[in-house]
């Protein structure tokens, strides 16, 4: 799914991101997981396998907080909690 029609999807969401994550990889062990199921099951495209860098990247700030990404972690090393405060995502009817 190309990011736009994720965008125009996501347009009634407002997002008042942390200055911190609220999701925290063990990175390492993203290292040793073989589907890397967080970068398809993610909605809002949260994750992405950076192959060349052998690195998992977390754009947190976009995060919609359904917790698909914890309960589909096969390794189970994904630290997700709500964020802080009046933080994250607030959805609103268009």
């Amino acid at each position: 799914m190309e990011n736009k029609k994720i965008d125009d999807k996501l347009y009634c969401v407002k997002f008042c991101p942390d200055e911190n994550s609220h999701l925290k990889p063990d990175k390492n062990a993203c290292k040793r997981c073989k589907t890397k199921v967080c970068t398809f099951i993610c909605p809002a495209n949260v994750y992405e396998w950076v192959a060349t860098k052998d690195e998992l990247v977390v754009k947190y700030e976009n995060c919609l907080e359904c917790g698909a990404c914890r309960i589909a972690c096969e390794e189970k090393i994904l630290n997700w909690k709500y964020p802080k405060g009046n933080k994250g995502a607030t959805f609103k009817n268009s």
